[in-house]
């Protein structure tokens, strides 16, 4: 009986993964650019990290989690998303004592959700992320804002299509929550059984439902941005104007919600207008979390971040007709002819390596003209011909696959001579 991958997940074969190191570089440069640092966190935690940072009247919690119990009776959960973690970690190693603040991160990894698989959605899924802890500055989110754009932008993406909202301060969304309640109320029961828990635990996750998104009383309902007290509306007046000073194109959107408890003030979604993406646009998504610390045990801090689907930036690139350049080809590639030969090149590959040169050499006991083949697969630049008479002489052939042009170099010095002709 044969072993098939699992539902949801995926295999990412060579040819394929060059474009998930390009982008990974790309995120890791720009980091470095912002002064964000990464963090590495378990690929699994405790349960209740997830349903206190989370929020238990999320879609993630209540039906997406991969939960189990260890050996030890604890509930573990494989992570579903990032900042819950990374939270947790700035509170357990108390990098709010850090005297660089606020303190900023990123992380890259896999994350498990158990959902209906589809088109750019899988139950591993691997997200980049970044969040930026100690600072209520709304220059902070527009930072934060910006980078997400520039990775797209950098990695050739053009149709983009930025949207923010603002969630209002804990003030602010009590009277918001009121509004929707008594919206919601007296006709909640035409709503789906989620979005009836949703009315007094966390009544603005009935405006995220999929499931009622063309009720009429969707398209009524109160909007947070009436809801704003001053300080609220002054922050999100900020923001846009920040927006506006680094030259990024945004709209404002009162129903973007996100789906996870722990939002407040920028929400805000990037998603791609490219035609054939799919019904799903979103690429992105993040905002502002204060509070998020308080909730699992630290100091009052507030946070801003975002993530994004590795999975989904290639469906984008995909969608946009954008080649990214992953197959550069190698530098060398050693022809042999004759069993010493063939032997004697083991040795040579390895120095050519060692002398940082991508090098290869032929495993299989091809003819002469195969390896010539071979080497062109691989896109060598330079093919290195070692047969009995040369390697008597002590001699190596080079030909420089571009020009066709050859050269006879001596084989003591032949990883010298390419050392130079790489470094022209």
């Amino acid at each position: 009986m044969s072993i098939s991958i699992p539902r949801g997940t995926q295999d990412i074969l060579p040819g394929e993964v060059e474009k998930w190191q390009l982008i990974e570089a790309k995120a890791r440069e720009l980091c470095e650019k912002y002064q964000y640092q990464e963090i590495r966190t378990p690929i699994f935690e405790s349960t209740e990290l997830f349903s206190r940072g989370v929020g238990d009247s999320t879609d993630i919690v209540q039906k997406e989690m991969y939960t189990f119990e260890d050996r030890g009776k604890r509930s573990i959960t494989l992570r579903p998303e990032g900042t819950a973690a990374v939270v947790r970690s700035f509170v357990e190693k108390k990098m709010f004592g850090y005297a660089n603040q606020p303190v900023k991160l990123y992380y890259m990894g896999p994350m498990f959700r158990y959902e209906r698989p589809q088109a750019g959605r899988f139950r591993q899924f691997v997200q980049f992320g970044v969040e930026a802890l100690g600072s209520n500055d709304p220059a902070i989110d527009a930072e934060v804002i910006s980078l997400a754009m520039n990775l797209y932008k950098e990695m050739g993406l053009q149709k983009l299509k930025l949207i923010i909202n603002s969630l209002g301060d804990k003030e602010s969304r009590v009277a918001h929550r009121d509004a929707l309640v008594n919206h919601f109320k007296p006709r909640i029961g035409e709503f789906c059984h989620d979005c009836q828990n949703r009315l007094e635990k966390n009544p603005l996750r009935i405006l995220d439902c999929k499931q009622d998104r063309d009720h009429e009383l969707m398209k009524s309902a109160p909007s947070i941005l009436e809801f704003l007290n001053d300080f609220s509306k002054a922050y999100f007046e900020k923001l846009q104007q920040y927006l506006t000073q680094l030259d990024i194109p945004f709209e404002v959107d009162a129903n973007l919600v996100r789906g996870l408890d722990y939002y407040n003030h920028t929400a805000f979604e990037i998603m791609s207008n490219a035609e054939g993406f799919g019904a799903i646009t979103t690429l992105c998504g993040g905002g502002r979390y204060n509070g998020l610390a308080e909730e699992i045990g630290g100091p009052e801090t507030p946070g801003i971040g975002f993530a994004l689907s590795i999975e989904r930036f290639i469906a984008a690139l995909n969608a946009e007709g954008i080649e990214l350049d992953t197959d550069q080809g190698i530098d060398c590639y050693l022809a042999a002819l004759g069993e010493e030969a063939k032997d004697y090149t083991v040795g040579l590959l390895q120095q050519l390596r060692m002398a940082g040169i991508s090098a290869e050499r032929d495993y299989l006991d091809r003819k002469f003209k195969a390896q010539f083949k071979a080497a062109d697969r691989l896109k060598a630049k330079y093919v290195a011909v070692l047969g009995e008479d040369e390697l008597k002489n002590k001699k190596i052939n080079l030909k420089n696959m571009a020009t066709g042009d050859q050269v006879e170099i001596e084989l003591d010095s032949f990883v010298q001579y390419f050392q130079g002709l790489k470094g022209e």
